[in-house]
Order: C-alpha cells, then sequence, then structure tokens
C-alpha cells in the first residue's frame, strides 16, 4: 500500500455536505412513510445533521432548501448551527412545487409567473448573505410534455434572461451552481437536460456560475466520470450531488447502485485535482425505509471510501502502463486500489482524529435517537414540501 500519510491528510480535509431535507419524511411517489422522532423545523433538522459530523468528522456544513426551512430569523437560525458545532452550506431554490409553475418557473410563457420565480431566486441569494452561504443551487423542472407545446428557443432565452439576474446580484465570494436532469417532470422537452446545456449557459455567464453533477440524473450508461473530468478541466465543476440510482431518478445512498461508478468518478475528481473546496461535495437522497441519521453516516462512509480508493490509486505506475500502451497493466493498476479494504485505514483516520472508530455503531449506542423519538411527540413532522 502506498504511504497513507498524505492519503489520510486529504480524507481529513474532506467535507461532505449533508442536506436539511434528509432528515424529514419522504417516501415513493405513492406512499410517504412517516418515523419517529423525524425534526418538526429547520433547527431539529440542523441538530440531527450535526450528529452526522459529530460521529464522522467530515460533514461541516448542512445544505438548506428554501421555502422548506423557511424561518424568521436567519441570522438566528446560523448561529444555531454554530452552536450546534456545524455551519450553513448550499442554499438551495424551489421553483417547481407551485400552481403557478405548472407551465414552467424561469422559462415560462407568463412574464409574471417568470418574475415571480426570479424575485425567489434573489430571495435566496438574500438568504445567502444573511446566513453567510456562498452557493446557491438552481434546478429548474422546466420543460414541455408535448411537441408544439411551446417555443424550444425561446424557453432558452427565458432561462439566460434569469440566470444573468441572479449572477449580477450574487456577491464577490459567492456563486450558483446549475443542476441539470435528463427528465422528469418534463417529458418531451426539458430546459436544463444534459451537463452540455448547463455549461453553456455557465461558459456565458462568468466564473460565478458552475455546474452540479447530480449522480442519479444521466441516461443508463452515461458514463459520468467523463462529465466530471471534462467539466474539471474547464474549471466549471463545482459540486456534486451524490446519490445512487438503479432506473432513474431514484435518490437511494451513495455508493449503494454501483460502488465502482462512485470510485472512478472519485479517481477524475483527484487526477483533476478537485478534492479542494472549490467543489462542493453534497449528499441529496431520501430515506424512505432507513433511518435517517444513520443514513447520511453511512452515506458519508461511502463517499469516504471511495475516495480513499482513488487516493490509493498508484498514479506514476498508472501513467506509466498507460504511455507505454499497456492496457492490461494499466487496467490492473486502477483495479488493485480499488479493491483495496480501505475500512481499516479509514477506522485509524477515525481514531487519529478523537472519533470512534466505527461510526455507525458509536452513533446507535449513543441513544440519541431514541432521545429525539421521545421529545419530539406533538407539532408537524418536516417532510417534502416543509
Amino acid at each position: 500500500m502506498k504511504d497513507t500519510t498524505e492519503i489520510k491528510a486529504a480524507l481529513r480535509a474532506q467535507h461532505i455536505e449533508t442536506p436539511s431535507w434528509a432528515y424529514g419524511n419522504s417516501g415513493t411517489r405513492f406512499k410517504v412513510f412517516a418515523q419517529r422522532g423525524v425534526p418538526r423545523d429547520p433547527y431539529e433538522k440542523l441538530a440531527d445533521a450535526a450528529q452526522v459530523h459529530k460521529y464522522t468528522g467530515v460533514a461541516p456544513t448542512v445544505a438548506l432548501h428554501i421555502p422548506w426551512d423557511k424561518v424568521d430569523d436567519y441570522a438566528d437560525l446560523a448561529r444555531h448551527a454554530r452552536e450546534l458545532g456545524v455551519g450553513i452550506g448550499a442554499i438551495n431554490s424551489n421553483v417547481f412545487q407551485d400552481d403557478d409553475y405548472m407551465l414552467g418557473s424561469v422559462t415560462n410563457p407568463d412574464p409574471a409567473v417568470r418574475r415571480k420565480a426570479t424575485d425567489h431566486l434573489l430571495e435566496c441569494v438574500d438568504i445567502m448573505d444573511q446566513t453567510g452561504s456562498d452557493t446557491l443551487k438552481l434546478w429548474f423542472s422546466d420543460g414541455t410534455n408535448y411537441p408544439g407545446q411551446d417555443d424550444i428557443r425561446a424557453r432558452q432565452d427565458r432561462l439566460a434572461e434569469a440566470l444573468a439576474t441572479v449572477y449580477e446580484r450574487l456577491g464577490e465570494n459567492q456563486r450558483f451552481l446549475l443542476e441539470y436532469k435528463l427528465f422528469e417532470p418534463a417529458f418531451y422537452t426539458t430546459d436544463v437536460p444534459d451537463w452540455g446545456t448547463a455549461y453553456a449557459h455557465c461558459v456565458k455567464l462568468g466564473p460565478k456560475a458552475q455546474v452540479v453533477v447530480d449522480t442519479g440524473h444521466h441516461a443508463p450508461g452515461t458514463n459520468i466520470e467523463f462529465i466530471v473530468a471534462f467539466l474539471l478541466r474547464e474549471g466549471k465543476l463545482g459540486g456534486f450531488d451524490f446519490n445512487s440510482r438503479f432506473y432513474a431518478d431514484d435518490d437511494l445512498m451513495v455508493g449503494a447502485a454501483d460502488p465502482f461508478q462512485l470510485f472512478r468518478i472519485m479517481f477524475e475528481v483527484v487526477r483533476g485535482g478537485g478534492l479542494g473546496p472549490h467543489v462542493a461535495f453534497m449528499l441529496d437522497q431520501c430515506h424512505n425505509i432507513e433511518p435517517k441519521i444513520p443514513g447520511q453516516i453511512r452515506s458519508v462512509m461511502n463517499v469516504q471510501e471511495a475516495t480513499a480508493k482513488a487516493l490509493l490509486v498508484d498514479q506514476e505506475a498508472l501513467s506509466a502502463a498507460q504511455q507505454a500502451g499497456d492496457v492490461l497493466g494499466a487496467n490492473a493498476v486502477f483495479m488493485d486500489a480499488y479493491n483495496t479494504d480501505v475500512r481499516p485505514l479509514l477506522a485509524e483516520l477515525r481514531t487519529e482524529m478523537g472519533l470512534a472508530a466505527d461510526p455507525m455503531a458509536a452513533y446507535r449506542d449513543s441513544g440519541y435517537h431514541e432521545k429525539i423519538a421521545a421529545e419530539r411527540v406533538g407539532g408537524t413532522q418536516a417532510g417534502w414540501g416543509a
């Protein structure tokens, strides 16, 4: 095994953001399953997220979703986060859960609806100012279901206009990440369907606009690591929404469906110098049948394991084999790293960081779940749309 000093340093510095909505109730299109102890407000969501950081040591920020996490005083919410030992991460906008957005938000043919949607995006930048967040996440469900329903090119013009308005509002040290999705809920055309569309808009706007890669938002068989390598090369990879998919946008735990794909993605991140703070690693997944906090802890650990394996790749040996045209030799170097059991290394690292070697067991033994299940009685549990 390679010398682990630098590998441990990189893993110790890695930050994996958890999403506030992962701690609320969620489900399939047919049923939302309620669990005991689920948060009833953003303050309790932050408390649960702090548990993930407490036991993993690498999840120091929490993404918010507006208006799901709407409060009267965002500065106070940020203060509460700091008291818990975490901070506010990306602010995620929501222009997909209002009746006015049936035909689109910023690309809607009605200028009044477009103005409403853009005003919400600007409101999210205001919240960034109040919480200290430096990242705005933009995802649009906009699209059409039938040929001829709307002018495809005109919708791109409307999108560009809205993005430019938001871009101009960003502060000096703020940025936005533009997300793409192949389909759903629009089935004929989606206004930001792929990385190329997102990339083109971001290039035109400037350095404060970057692309975010949601690992579930691709057609089957898509080479996501190629997209990652390309965007890193162009300086336009702003972050990830990590999850797993078996069929479409399943939003299952990262690394569950294809851990080898996660390794390949993380290798390109390491190879392209993307482990620094300029690339945000965020989980974006739902825990429908598994407990919320342990689901997030396990997901953080999955990303750590894939990263550790990526860092173990012998870059010199790999490069030598590639330059020599040694196809099997290069692949063997790659697979040797993937087949390495990195769990002992990560357990050792956690011990050195003053953490329990097994975060899952440590959380289970803490009694926190039993505590919140007993205390959080009454009120309205958080979930989709709340």
